[in-house]
């Protein structure tokens, strides 16, 4: 499987890596370490050199019962952030994570080449036709409610297949509106539950039904340290060990904080598959 992110090609043979930049002040692990240009420079370039080939710019804190900002704020964050990278780094294939097609049309115009959308398409109606304007791929990823509310929606008939069916019918609403190039995420944190999580893990291969790469982003997040009964700071070990299983079980994409230690997780995979 291949997507074309303006130009360049690129091959899920191998499985790559995403680099997380979030300009927040309140994200849960790297809140406020990237928002100055300098700092936020230094980490892309870093990242680079480890072997990432996406940059995930976000500048709206999705963990759970953060703080709604409005897209002013959110354009603000991150605009400077993205012109910024596509200026130092003309090669890089940013991605602007956002739910807003505001947003994602002023990133675009910035120099990002990729849409990464928490709500999947849903929390704006006018994201599926500005993505498909733009010609530009789109992570679709699965979400009940907004990261307001979404702990409270964590009931499914049957989790997997639930996934599944909604992830399928958001690539559906995606095809319609032109967007030929579509990444699934299961969406891990969003709407479910501690063991829901490493549910969803385990059975990650029944995605490989959609036919489009699945992106996985386990990095340092609750599922780890909370059972590990650790704090995220401490999460990088138990983050390479659930990314090893997401591989194995078919995963194309590691959206991480650590772009080293996934590379050499990838590495390894290849190793042994070979």
């Amino acid at each position: 499987m291949t997507i074309n992110c303006r130009g360049h090609l690129i091959d899920f043979k191998v499985p790559k890596v995403m680099g997380i930049l979030n300009v927040t002040p309140d994200s849960f692990y790297d809140g406020g370490k990237h928002n100055d240009l300098k700092a936020l420079l230094t980490q892309a370039e870093a990242m680079l050199t480890q072997g990432a080939t996406f940059l995930d710019v976000g500048g709206y804190s999705s963990r759970p019962g953060a703080e709604d900002i409005d897209a002013k704020l959110e354009i603000k964050r991150v605009i400077p952030a993205v012109t910024a990278l596509s200026q130092r780094f003309p090669d890089a294939l940013i991605s602007i994570d956002t739910f807003r097609s505001s947003v994602a049309k002023a990133a675009l115009d910035a120099g990002a080449c990729l849409v990464n959308d928490i709500s999947a398409g849903q929390a704006d109606p006018e994201m599926m036709a500005t993505v498909g304007a733009a010609g530009v791929p789109i992570i679709l990823m699965h979400m009940r409610g907004t990261p307001q509310t979404m702990l409270s929606m964590t009931q499914y008939d049957h989790l997997v297949l639930d996934v599944t069916k909604e992830l399928a019918q958001r690539i559906a609403q995606a095809r319609q509106h032109g967007i030929s190039d579509v990444i699934v995420d299961p969406g891990f944190g969003f709407a479910k539950t501690t063991a829901q999580n490493f549910t969803l893990l385990a059975e990650l291969e029944h995605l490989e039904h959609l036919d489009v790469p699945i992106l996985i982003g386990l990095s340092r997040k609750s599922m780890i340290y909370k059972t590990l009964k650790i704090n995220p700071e401490e999460a990088l070990n138990g983050t390479t060990a659930l990314n090893t299983i997401g591989l194995r079980n078919g995963a194309s994409i590691l959206r991480v904080h650590d772009v080293a230690q996934a590379q050499e997780t990838i590495s390894l995979m290849q190793a042994l598959k070979n």
